[in-house]
């Protein structure tokens, strides 16, 4: 899959994230873009895209967007904290819905 990591997420995550081609925001040079923009584009050339802004779903109209979106919720946005979540963020991945956003979280033990 190529997934889009959003400028909020700490780039190095994309080191973590194994068997997929990851791209962040930055390095396709539309930093700064407001998130409707960036969805279309993203749709255009990504399968997901991940970030942490957990009121994106709120903020736009999923459903226009052929796209995954992850929301990673972790108790920070440190690259420690994220790193926990690539593990069920890994096992999700193949099953994620276009026009939906999947909220990942710590898992609970």
């Amino acid at each position: 899959m190529n997934i889009l990591l959003d400028e909020c997420v700490d780039a190095r995550l994309a080191n973590e994230i194994v068997g997929h081609v990851v791209t962040t925001v930055p390095q396709r040079g539309w930093d700064g873009m407001k998130d409707g923009p960036l969805l279309q584009l993203a749709a255009l050339e990504f399968d997901v895209f991940i970030t942490v802004d957990s009121n994106l779903p709120f903020q736009q109209n999923l459903s226009k967007f052929d796209l995954r979106i992850v929301i990673l919720k972790a108790p920070g946005n440190r690259l420690a904290d994220l790193k926990l979540l690539v593990p069920q963020l890994q096992r999700l991945l193949p099953h994620l819905t276009s026009h939906t956003a999947t909220t990942i979280s710590q898992e609970t033990t």
